[in-house]
């Protein structure tokens, strides 16, 4: 028995004439990836945006308004990342056959060749990587130890670069491409095969599909036709729960009748108890709330002004607030408020949601809420404000 050659293996091996479809081609990846491009670059922007809110640089102050801005960005994430899926499997379909193009001849090709692929493998990698792990969290399954938030964002970056260099590599080939027409008039068609503008518009249809079946979680006037979203308003009083009383380890202690605020600056403190708080002048105003995952929803919530709450420790209005809460079980048990935002008026401790009293699964006795502000900070079950001197 002969063993095979390697020309026996190469003659196996397929090559990119084999694939037959007219459907592929340089036309349809290149408007294809087009808008993969647009979806990444939008996802990009928003996802940034989003680590600002956690991890704020020096330069950068933000600001509570406008007050949905962090609700339109967030659903924006999730909605362009929703709808690069299924760009992302037809633009891979389109270039299947060129992953069996034989290497370059000479040294100098077969370099560019590896730079070229391996560039590809990085952007490809972080891509399937960025779109599962953030689809996983759309719903809430983490099933992995180290933090998605720091990965999330460090894979970015990577997806981002990768994306770069493919395009500064490919700019001529897709500067062609988009400048010719999507079907030649010369072509052989076989009549009975789908054309690339049949799978042209089918990809842009099905990304349209995805992100109409999944925005109702963001956009409330879809929720009805929002078959796959994950969080379509349900919970009590009207709005979802991202973590329990139960969850958060404070089911005995928010209905504990001793309960107290303190708020404290410097060694002056208040100790207010919530039929305190219930006598002081209340706000009442309809703010979003926006969580990581992409779900949002607007409420009425009334309560005290953080400001008026600092006013009884002498404090200055626009002074920053460190918000901290019963909670002893998972992360965010504590947030920062800056004070640009606690002078906000809009800023409350809120103790009642949709005129009626805080349900315990929203924070009760008191929460924070706040205007543009990601759902993880608006802190649940608070029991302690501490001017930040």
């Amino acid at each position: 028995m002969r063993l095979p050659t390697v020309a026996d293996i190469e003659r196996r091996i397929p090559r990119p004439d084999d694939f037959e479809s007219r459907a592929r081609g340089t036309a349809l990846t290149a408007r294809v990836g087009t808008a993969l491009g647009i979806c990444f670059a939008v996802c990009f922007a928003t996802g940034m945006w989003s680590h600002f809110q956690y991890s704020t640089p020096g330069w950068l102050t933000l600001s509570p308004n406008p007050t949905q801005l962090y609700r339109w960005t967030q659903g924006l994430h999730i909605a362009s990342g929703t709808a690069a899926i299924p760009l992302l499997l037809v633009k891979l379909w389109s270039v299947f056959p060129r992953l069996f193009n034989r290497p370059a001849a000479g040294a100098r090709g077969l370099v560019v060749e590896v730079l070229e692929r391996a560039s590809i493998a990085a952007l490809m990698g972080s891509t399937f990587f960025m779109l599962a792990s953030g689809t996983l969290n759309i719903i809430g399954w983490y099933p992995w130890e180290f933090s998605f938030r720091r990965t999330h964002e460090a894979v970015a970056w990577v997806a981002i670069g990768s994306l770069v260099v493919h395009i500064g590599v490919k700019l001529p080939v897709i500067r062609t491409a988009l400048g010719s027409p999507i079907e030649h008039p010369d072509e052989h068609l076989d009549p009975s095969a789908p054309t690339r503008r049949t799978v042209l518009r089918g990809a842009f249809a099905a990304s349209g599909l995805a992100v109409l079946l999944t925005a109702g979680q963001s956009v409330p006037w879809l929720r009805k036709v929002s078959a796959f979203s994950v969080r379509p308003g349900d919970g009590p009083q009207d709005l979802p729960v991202n973590r329990t009383a139960a969850g958060a380890g404070t089911s005995e202690t928010a209905l504990d009748p001793a309960w107290r605020l303190e708020v404290t600056a410097g060694d002056r403190t208040v100790s207010l108890s919530r039929d305190e708080l219930l006598a002081m002048p209340q706000s009442t105003h309809r703010l979003p709330i926006a969580c990581v995952e992409g779900w949002s929803r607007s409420a009425t919530w009334t309560g005290v002004p953080l400001r008026d709450l600092l006013a009884l420790v002498g404090a200055e209005p626009d002074a920053d607030v460190v918000v901290r809460s019963l909670q002893t079980k998972g992360a965010f048990g504590s947030s920062r408020v800056v004070g640009n935002v606690v002078e906000d008026g809009r800023t409350m401790l809120a103790l009642s949601l949709n005129g009626e009293k805080l349900d315990i699964d929203h924070g009760y006795p008191a929460r924070l809420i706040a205007p543009n502000r990601p759902g993880v900070f608006q802190t649940k079950w608070v029991n302690r404000l501490e001017v930040d001197a």
